[in-house]
C-alpha cells in the first residue's frame, strides 16, 4: 500500500490512545459493523452502544454523529482488508488472493449496508479506493505471475466481479461461498 494511502486512512479512523478508550472505541466499531450489516443504517445507536458494553455517552463521546460512526466503520474496514493483504502475503499466491478475496467479501457486505450514507465523491473514499488496490493488486499480480490466475482479466474486472456476486441475496453464508468459489474457478487457471 502506498504510504499517502496507508496516511489518509490512518487519518480516517482516529483510535484513542488509551488503551481503555482503544477497547471501547473498537468494540463500538465492531458492534456497529454488525448492527448495519444487520439492519442497514437504520441500526439503533443505543442497541449498538449495548452490542459493544459501554454506555450511550462513550459512543456520542467516539463519534458526535451517525456519520461519524459510518466513516470509522467503513474505513476500518478498509484498514482491515489492507492488514489482511500483509497477513497473506507470504501465502502460496493462489491462496494469497483467494483468503483477500473472503475478506473483501466481508468488506462489500459492510459497504453495500451503510454505502448510501457515504459520500463516494469524497477525497476519503478515492483514498480508501486507492489503499484497497494497492494492497489487493499485488496479489493478483502474483497469482498470474505464477499461471494461477488467468491473465486476460485485470484486478478490476475481479473486484468487480466478487462486488456483483455478493450483492445478490444468498440463503446463507455457505450458499455465498458455494457461489464465489464457482465464480472463482472461473479465474484460477
Amino acid at each position: 500500500m502506498t504510504d499517502s494511502a496507508r496516511s489518509g486512512l490512518a487519518a480516517a479512523v482516529k483510535r484513542p490512545q488509551r488503551a481503555d478508550a482503544r477497547r471501547n472505541f473498537d468494540a463500538l466499531l465492531a458492534a456497529a459493523r454488525e448492527a448495519f450489516g444487520e439492519h442497514g443504517t437504520d441500526a439503533s445507536l443505543e442497541e449498538i452502544a449495548r452490542r459493544a458494553g459501554v454506555g450511550i455517552g462513550t459512543l456520542y463521546r467516539n463519534f458526535p454523529t451517525r456519520q461519524d460512526l459510518f466513516h470509522a466503520v467503513y474505513f476500518g474496514e478498509v484498514e482491515e482488508l489492507c492488514a489482511a493483504a500483509d497477513e497473506v502475503a507470504d501465502l502460496p499466491p493462489w491462496q494469497a488472493l483467494t483468503t483477500w478475496l473472503e475478506a473483501f467479501v466481508r468488506y462489500a457486505a459492510t459497504k453495500r449496508a451503510i454505502i448510501e450514507a457515504l459520500n463516494r465523491d469524497s477525497a476519503m473514499f478515492a483514498t480508501a479506493r486507492e489503499a484497497m488496490y494497492a494492497a489487493g493488486t499485488p496479489l493478483f499480480e502474483r497469482a498470474q505471475a505464477a499461471g494461477e490466475a488467468r491473465s486476460d482479466i485485470a484486478f478490476d474486472d475481479l473486484l468487480r466481479m466478487i462486488s456483483g456476486l455478493t450483492a445478490a441475496g444468498f440463503v446463507d453464508e455457505a450458499q455465498r461461498d458455494r457461489v464465489l468459489k464457482i465464480a472463482l474457478d472461473g479465474v484460477h487457471t
